[in-house]
């Protein structure tokens, strides 16, 4: 059978479905949809080593938000989009201590470039709390790092994020990166948090150091946002499931027209998402005077 590729886990469930025929819950693995400031969720819950070895995706919980519409720029889309990611992200992390937010990915290339954007709007505090603690104590402590990738820093970003959280003990890291899809509709306009950490790069087949508990000691929530299709995948779902023979493009990946528009958005929406979850006494409005 023709595999498709994607990096959610919500996708990973319905190809299951879809490829055994089953109606019936898949064992080790719980989904339950829902809705958030107005946008349709969905929690794909992974039990145990049966769901993991099912989906291909570690054992924990995978939240996606579908953001159409932030796309179709409705009325206070943006400020609802903020809200709502943070809304998801806050349960997830600890109720205390420095975070680190590491914002991964190529800032040469647009479909990558959305971790850089995030930490572009992430309020960064530790400096601020540690040497003005009258006026910034109230703040939760965030460092940001943008570590770059392999190929211009010549380190990879897994190591770098490794030193950081070794030389400043934070008590999570918030890692932000650019996933891929099964699906063309998904395309930027999704994002996925789960608690079962990331590997950067694995949107597009370059797997490296993955970012998660055991590597790092801490807890590692991720935000990702899927900015490409891997082709042949694509053309699967055009040709429909009849299709048995090999498909071009593996090696190929496509992204929207207005990839860089969205990924501007998406950026900003998930760095001002993860600054309020971190500080909740922080509005967007006052956000927006911080970052801009």
């Amino acid at each position: 059978m023709v595999q498709r590729r994607t990096d959610l886990a919500v996708e990973a469930h319905q190809l299951w479905r879809e490829q055994a025929g089953e109606t019936t819950k898949l064992p080790g693995v719980r989904a339950e949809e829902g809705e958030t400031e107005g946008f349709s969720t969905t929690r794909v819950t992974i039990l145990d080593r049966e769901g993991a070895a099912a989906l291909g995706k570690p054992v924990g919980q995978y939240l996606t938000i579908e953001l159409d519409g932030l796309l179709r720029r409705e009325q206070d889309s943006f400020q609802r989009a903020v809200r709502a990611v943070a809304a998801l992200l806050e349960p997830m992390l600890p109720p205390q201590g420095l975070a680190l937010v590491a914002g991964l990915g190529n800032r040469a290339i647009t479909p990558d470039l959305v971790g850089p954007l995030a930490a572009d709007r992430t309020l960064a505090t530790r400096h601020l709390v540690e040497q003005l603690a009258d006026m910034f104590g109230h703040l939760r402590p965030v460092a940001v790092l943008t570590p770059g990738v392999l190929a211009s820093t010549g380190v990879e970003s897994g190591l770098l994020v490794q030193a950081a959280v070794e030389q400043l003990r934070p008590a999570c890291v918030v890692a932000v990166d650019a996933l891929a899809s099964r699906s063309a509709q998904r395309l930027c306009r999704t994002v996925q948090l789960s608690d079962a950490g990331i590997v950067p790069g694995s949107g597009v087949g370059n797997h490296r150091l993955p970012l998660d508990a055991h590597h790092l000691g801490v807890p590692v929530i991720s935000l990702g946002v899927p900015t490409v299709v891997e082709a042949s995948t694509l053309a699967l779902d055009l040709v429909g499931e009849g299709h048995s023979g090999p498909l071009p493009g593996a090696d190929l990946f496509v992204t929207p027209r207005e990839v860089d528009s969205q990924v501007a958005d998406l950026g900003r929406v998930i760095g001002f998402g993860v600054s309020m979850a971190l500080n909740p006494s922080l509005s967007v409005d006052e956000l927006t005077l911080l970052l801009e």
